[in-house]
């Protein structure tokens, strides 16, 4: 595809959505946000307003000059609303060769082994994302509609004191020391949001209809390395010790609170091999305990 684009974005003014319209303007792209309400811009940012509740929002704001659409919105818990609005945001798309991007996570995968899950592995979603698998699979599905459908997994999201781990330092600084959820031994895959937002930039680019690759940077990071250092980050000494799951559970929810529990190993090497991703980012426990801004 190559060449500048015009996006469209969901989710753009959201932690990652920020970091990715970030990438994407500074490659030369022309972004415009899609928002729920249009005040919650400067005035001076052009932009559309969408609510993924109302699909005829959507397929209006996907006019002809749109290039490609990014979703990076949250979806919204009810799987015949997030149906319906992805319909609504491909149903223009259709027989175009534009591109959609979809994001999901590696929450899809479920629990893994030792061996890193790659894409062609199949789903065993945990609760939080119990339907997010079909929603991929009628997005993919497009590709042979000639819409460049792709879907990007991200890993736990870190850096720009944002994400799960900053929401870390914050248990750590409340509760006096680090806490992680589940047993001791629970991994993460972890990528940081500007590394992540060039994977995005690099699927608009180099992609092809029906990729699937998985945003991780480190295959598996222990969870209670990562509270050790969210509790650095908020001046402690780098304890941590383990929220039980239903004390937890009880304070976050339990599908959040099965997610931080939720042991992975997940493979990024696709992206890398594929696209030529190169994650370059400090590693979480460095960017955390080091103050490191990025």
């Amino acid at each position: 595809m190559g060449g500048f684009m015009k996006v469209l974005v969901l989710g753009a003014t959201g932690y990652i959505g920020s970091a990715v319209v970030s990438r994407l303007t500074l490659e030369g792209h022309d972004v415009v946000p899609l928002v729920k309400n249009a005040t919650a811009l400067h005035p001076d940012v052009p932009a559309r307003v969408g609510d993924l509740a109302d699909p005829a929002s959507l397929r209006a704001a996907v006019t002809d000059e749109v290039d490609a659409v990014v979703n990076l919105a949250t979806p919204t818990g009810d799987e015949a609303v997030d149906t319906a609005a992805m319909e609504a945001l491909l149903a223009p798309l259709r027989g175009t060769g534009r591109t959609f991007v979809y994001t999901s996570g590696v929450w899809v995968l479920g629990a893994s082994g030792d061996a890193p899950l790659t894409e062609d592995v199949g789903t065993d979603p945990i609760a939080i994302v119990g339907y997010r698998p079909r929603i991929e699979q009628q997005v993919l599905a497009t590709a042979g509609d000639d819409v460049r459908a792709l879907v990007i997994r991200p890993g736990i999201v870190y850096g720009r004191d944002g994400g799960i781990p900053a929401l870390m330092t914050g248990w750590a600084r409340d509760h006096g020391t680090g806490r992680y959820v589940g047993p001791v031994a629970t991994r993460w895959p972890m990528v940081h949001v500007d590394d992540l937002a060039e994977l995005y930039a690099l699927a608009l680019t180099k992609g092809r209809a029906g990729d699937l690759v998985h945003g991780v940077a480190w295959e598996s990071v222990p969870a209670a390395a990562v509270a050790a250092a969210a509790d650095v980050a908020a001046g402690g000494t780098g304890r941590a010790e383990p929220w039980p799951l239903a004390e937890a559970a009880e304070v976050l929810g339990a599908p959040f609170a099965e997610a931080l529990a939720l042991d992975q190993v997940v493979s990024g090497r696709r992206a890398v091999e594929e696209l030529g991703w190169r994650p370059s980012r400090p590693y979480v426990l460095t960017e955390l305990a080091g103050g490191t801004r990025g």
